[in-house]
């Protein structure tokens, strides 16, 4: 062995010594070590996120809880790559935190942890989970008071998903008697579907970038007047989803879309303008109701805009509230809760489900 090829070994063997001190706090010896916290925190966020449809609801739940009322879903895929853009109007994120948003732990949510049917949310760990299982993750435009528009872009052969991404869900009613998705895959359609569903203020749009790009031209109102639009920043200061709107002609408006993380040609930026390429409705309007055997409630989604509405910080406080009383039932049957009570409003209804630990 050359005097060269003994340092090159010493310096492999010292570097994966070195790697390994990065992810291992403790060896206890018989193959047991104890992991840094930044090792386990990694390996729970690949965990977190299973396929492309988990990160998608992670998306539209920062969304959410971000206030938005609008959410612009954008779906494309060449080769085994899936290129998912979120475009919302909510609060938005300041530009010095475009980057710190995916590192672990990071959160807006300091007062509040939200849980819902798709379980915790405000841990700070979403954004981390995306990145860690994404090819790239990256804010491609957002600010304080202008909405947010992220590009995340997907490796099917690493982090799976669905075969069938073309198929709409059946509208039907759950075993409350609450609108549900009730028959289909459970792809990126059936997601946005779902949220839209659990989340009535929010209106969902899903489609390719130009089908979103001609919807928020057509869906949302510009917040400024014409003479407002002049210079070379203006379309840079307006909320995100209101810029492909403002885009003076087909040119403007492919710069506009392409800095959104909307990837598209001249060409079919002309077509957008020309209305050959027309608006989508939401995903409400589009969901098709089933067609039942026997005679059953008709879905009536208006109707069910309507009913009972109760502040998110009021369930969060009546769930927290559940769970310590649930202590009475606890100490008597010896069994305990697997997470914070789910409270649900639908109609004039208000449902809680318990979540026992497995085992109970």
């Amino acid at each position: 062995m050359t005097a060269g090829t003994a340092h090159d070994l010493a310096s492999f063997v010292s570097s994966m010594g070195g790697e390994r001190a990065l992810r291992v706090e403790e060896n206890l010896g018989e193959g047991y070590v104890r992991l840094r916290v930044a090792e386990a925190e990694r390996r729970q966020a690949r965990h977190d996120v299973r396929c492309v449809e988990d990160a998608l609801i992670e998306l539209l739940r920062n969304a959410r809880d971000a206030g938005a009322r609008r959410i612009f879903v954008a779906t494309s895929r060449e080769g085994s790559l899936r290129t998912t853009c979120v475009l919302d109007d909510g609060s938005g994120i300041p530009a010095d935190m475009h980057e710190r948003v995916f590192e672990a732990r990071v959160t807006s949510k300091l007062e509040s942890v939200h849980m819902d049917r798709w379980g915790v949310h405000g841990r700070g760990m979403a954004l981390y989970s995306i990145r860690e299982n994404a090819v790239r993750a990256e804010v491609m435009s957002s600010g304080t008071g202008l909405g947010t528009a992220i590009r995340v872009v997907t490796d099917a052969t690493a982090l799976p998903e669905r075969a069938d991404q073309s198929s709409w869900p059946v509208l039907g009613v759950d075993e409350d008697g609450s609108p549900a998705c009730v028959r289909g895959p459970h792809n990126i359609v059936r997601t946005c579907c779902e949220f839209a569903l659990e989340t009535r203020d929010c209106e969902v749009y899903v489609g390719s970038p130009a089908e979103m790009v001609a919807t928020s031209r057509a869906r949302v109102p510009l917040s400024v007047g014409p003479s407002e639009l002049l210079g070379p920043d203006a379309l840079a200061a307006l909320p995100v989803t209101e810029r492909p709107r403002a885009a003076a002609d087909a040119r403007d408006l492919c710069e506009v879309a392409r800095s959104l993380g909307l990837e598209m040609s001249e060409r079919t930026a002309h077509r957008i303008v020309s209305g050959e390429i027309a608006p989508v409705p939401s995903v409400l309007s589009r969901l098709a109701p089933a067609r039942p055997s026997a005679p059953a409630r008709e879905v009536d989604l208006m109707r069910d805009r309507r009913g009972l509405k109760i502040a998110r910080d009021d369930l969060e406080a009546f769930s927290r509230a559940l769970a310590r009383d649930f202590s009475l039932l606890g100490e008597r049957y010896y069994v305990s809760l697997s997470a914070e009570p789910r409270v649900r409003v639908s109609g004039r209804r208000i449902t809680v489900t318990f979540d026992l630990e497995e085992g109970d």
